[in-house]
């Protein structure tokens, strides 16, 4: 599986080629900000960890500069695939603008259906409100929005879904403790979005069993072992509007690796519960960001 995922990464040449580019070729510097408070990107392409976005924002910008992120993500289930391009800009540490195409393969289900696979297009915006990630007491608070348009409405439409596009609205809270466990650093970030999202979007909006927007809460923790390496775990709430299936929660525990600025790889393994009938999806998930 590991193999599978990594030749994945590298089958998109351009944004392959993109990330080669900005991790190893720009000589300039990608930001001020201190290493590894950009954090990742999530599957849905704003920063944050694998699953949940967090207050921080792409890059490593600060207070007059700008910059971004390129991201290519894969994760292997017992009975999908999904993969992920997308980028992410940030300006002055204020404003986050990202994009993410998400593609489901239906690895089982797809003969049954006659559909081979679901796509996603996602608009996120992230805008800091207040506070900073290491020197207030609150820590860093933002607001998002994220636009996401489901571009194979198919099978989202059979089984009961009410809409083909969304706006997920978050509220996000990231404080970084210093020295809080065995002497190291401890990041913990809590999130309340507001959703109709089935799947999270990858099978529409909205259902026969609710079409309301409804309060999830999300959240991340994650403990440095050294200015390079991040261990931790996070857990998503999900709405449940679809008769046709019930909908688990979502958890993951990741390891995060930044040798450079520029360059930060993730490793998790991930759990998506029961998928659209199919039982207890769980599988590997890998990434690679590039920071310019």
């Amino acid at each position: 599986m590991t193999l599978n995922v990594l030749r994945s990464l590298t089958a998109g040449p351009l944004l392959a080629g993109l990330l080669l580019t900005v991790t190893f070729q720009v000589s300039a510097d990608p930001g001020s900000r201190i290493w590894a408070t950009g954090g990742v990107t999530t599957i849905e392409g704003s920063a944050g960890g694998g699953l949940v976005p967090w207050a921080l924002m792409a890059g490593y910008a600060s207070d007059d500069e700008w910059g971004g992120t390129l991201n290519l993500s894969r994760a292997e289930f017992d009975d999908y695939t999904l993969s992920v391009a997308g980028a992410a800009v940030n300006w002055n540490n204020r404003i986050e603008l990202s994009i993410a195409r998400q593609t489901l393969d239906l690895d089982t289900l797809g003969a049954a259906l006659a559909e081979d696979e679901l796509n996603q297009d996602i608009f996120g915006l992230k805008v800091r409100l207040f506070g900073d990630l290491l020197y207030t007491d609150y820590g860093q608070w933002s607001l998002g929005l994220q636009h996401k348009r489901q571009r194979n409405f198919t099978v989202p439409d059979a089984i009961g879904a009410r809409s083909q596009q969304g706006t997920d609205v978050y509220l996000a809270g990231s404080k970084l403790f210093f020295a809080a466990i065995l002497d190291r650093n401890l990041l913990v970030n809590a999130t309340l979005r507001g959703t109709k999202a089935n799947q999270g979007g990858l099978l529409g909006f909205g259902g026969d069993r609710n079409n309301s927007y409804e309060a999830m809460f999300e959240t991340s923790v994650g403990l440095f072992l050294n200015r390079s390496w991040l261990l931790g775990a996070e857990y998503r709430q999900k709405p449940d509007n679809l008769d046709f299936a019930s909908e688990d929660d979502w958890w993951d525990l990741f390891v995060a690796w930044v040798p450079d600025r520029r360059l930060s790889v993730t490793a998790a393994w991930v759990s998506l519960g029961d998928v659209a009938g199919l039982e207890d999806q769980r599988g590997l998930y890998l990434s690679l960001q590039g920071s310019f």
